[in-house]
C-alpha cells in the first residue's frame, strides 16, 4: 500500500503530490505480485518470446534478472480518457480544507486521477478529461502534450476547491453526451458514487453501454466512503440526516437502522458487480479511506489487457 505519511499534508501542489504517489507505488510493486510490469514506464517493456534481442537492456537484466526492451517515443501508445462525477454527493463527507488525511470523494478522485496522469505521462499515453454534475462541465479530448497535460491538471485542481452543485443530477444523460465524443477507441475510467436521482436504473446501465462503444474499455470506479455509506457507523445519538442530492432531511438513530441499511448497502453494491460483469465493464469499489493502489493497479491490469 502506498505510505501516505512522507507526504505533506496540505494539498500545495497536485502534480507533485500525484508524483509522489506514483512513487510510493512503484516501490510498493517490488515487493507484490505486480513486479512483473514494467516499472521505468517510459522507458521500457517487456521481452517478449521472438522479438528481436538488439534493444533488450542487459544492465537492467543484471538487477532484475527480467528482460526488458527499451521503448522509444515513436512508438504508438494508448488512448484514456477520465470521466469524473463532481455532483452534490461527490463532495461528501463536507470538508471545508481539503487534506491528504481527509479528502471527500471529489478530493480522492482528483488525487486519483492526477495520479493517473502521471503513470500515462511516463507511458506517453494521450489522456482525455470529462466532468459532469448537473451540466456537462468540461471536456478535453485526448492528447499526449505537456501542454495538454498542464491544462488538466488545472482543472483538477480547480475540482479540489469547487463548491457542490444545488442541482439533480442526471448520471446517464451526461454519459451519453460524452460517449457521443470519444471516436477513436479507447480505455475509458470512470469515478463516480453512482448516485443519482432518477431511480431508473436500465437508463444508467444503457448509458455505461454506450460507452463500450467503438469497443472501448471501461473501468468504473465506485468511489465511496465505506465508514458511512456502506456500514453506517455514526455514535448513538439523534442526527439530522440530509440528502447531499436533493436536500430531504430525516431525523433518527442511527442503531436503529443500521442493519438494514448494511443489508441494502450490499444489495446495492452486488447488483452494481453483477450488472457490470453482464455488460463486460470493469468494476472497482474503492473506499476513499484506503489509499490509491487498487485505482493504479486497475490501470496496469486494463492496460496489459487493451494492448
Amino acid at each position: 500500500m502506498i505510505n501516505l505519511s512522507s507526504i505533506s499534508s496540505k494539498i500545495n501542489n497536485l502534480e507533485l503530490l500525484a508524483k509522489q504517489v506514483v512513487e510510493g507505488f512503484i516501490t510498493g510493486m517490488h515487493k507484490s505480485p505486480f513486479h512483473g510490469f514494467s516499472v521505468e514506464f517510459s522507458e521500457h517493456k517487456l521481452y517478449n518470446k521472438g522479438e528481436s534481442t538488439r534493444h533488450i537492456d542487459w544492465k537492467l537484466f543484471a538487477k532484475t534478472e527480467k528482460l526488458y526492451t527499451k521503448k522509444y517515443e515513436e512508438e504508438t501508445n494508448l488512448r484514456c480518457h477520465l470521466i469524473i462525477d463532481n455532483s452534490a454527493s461527490m463532495h461528501y463527507p463536507i470538508s471545508k480544507n481539503q487534506t491528504i488525511d481527509s479528502l471527500n470523494k471529489i478530493g480522492f478522485t482528483t488525487v486519483a486521477a492526477a495520479s493517473l496522469m502521471e503513470i500515462l505521462k511516463r507511458q506517453r499515453d494521450a489522456v482525455g478529461l470529462s466532468v459532469y454534475s448537473n451540466t456537462y462541465e468540461y471536456y478535453a479530448p485526448e492528447k499526449g502534450s505537456e501542454r495538454h497535460r498542464k491544462m488538466l491538471l488545472n482543472k483538477l485542481e480547480e475540482l479540489l476547491s469547487s463548491e457542490k452543485s444545488t442541482s439533480t443530477t442526471e448520471t446517464y444523460q451526461y454519459l451519453h453526451e460524452i460517449a457521443e465524443k470519444i471516436h477513436r477507441r479507447s480505455l475509458i475510467f470512470l469515478f463516480t458514487d453512482m448516485f443519482q436521482t432518477s431511480t431508473n436504473e436500465e437508463e444508467l446501465f444503457d448509458a455505461l453501454r454506450h460507452l463500450k462503444f467503438n469497443k472501448h474499455e471501461v473501468v468504473l470506479f465506485h468511489t465511496y466512503d465505506k465508514k458511512t455509506e456502506f456500514l453506517f457507523d455514526f455514535d448513538n445519538a439523534p442526527k439530522k440526516f440530509v440528502d447531499v442530492e436533493t436536500g430531504e432531511e430525516i431525523n433518527l438513530y442511527a442503531e436503529n437502522v443500521q442493519q438494514k441499511y448494511q443489508e441494502l448497502s450490499s444489495n446495492f453494491f452486488n447488483n452494481l458487480k453483477n450488472k457490470c460483469l453482464q455488460y463486460k465493464i470493469d468494476y472497482v469499489p474503492v473506499d476513499i479511506n484506503e489509499g490509491y493502489d487498487k485505482v493504479l493497479t486497475s490501470y496496469l491490469i486494463s492496460r496489459q489487457n487493451f494492448l
